[in-house]
């Protein structure tokens, strides 16, 4: 098993910074990738962005390019998700995940966080 436990979330106002911290715990694997993703509200979950433990590939969703980024500490277990210039649109709950069989890209994760709201205000 694996337990991830987000923080950093919050309300902020529209073009500001939040960054979002997910802490991994329980069983080790040599590759994987974790990223995050976030539900607004009557709006299907989606994809925000993941990192590898192999080579720190990185990938975004369009939507967060240029103004999200995303960072690991392999010694901490722990990965971070750096969000700038924070518009209405993000306003969600940002779930961490781990895909412990990834070797680039995140496929469907296999251990998921609580969820941590963030909320931006206009």
């Amino acid at each position: 098993q694996v337990q991830l436990v987000e923080s950093g979330g919050g309300l902020v106002q529209a073009g500001g910074s939040l960054r979002l911290s997910c802490a991994a715990s329980g069983r080790t694997f040599t590759r994987y990738a974790m990223g995050w993703f976030r539900q607004a509200p009557g709006k299907e979950r989606e994809f925000v962005a993941s990192i590898s433990r192999i080579g720190f590939s990185m990938y975004y969703a369009d939507s967060v390019k240029g103004r999200f980024t995303i960072s690991m500490d392999n010694a901490k277990n722990t990965v971070y998700l750096q969000m700038n210039s924070l518009k209405a649109e993000d306003t969600a709950v940002y779930y961490c995940a781990v895909d412990v069989s990834a070797v680039r890209t995140m496929g469907i994760p296999d251990y998921w966080g609580q969820g941590t709201q963030v909320t931006v205000s206009s």
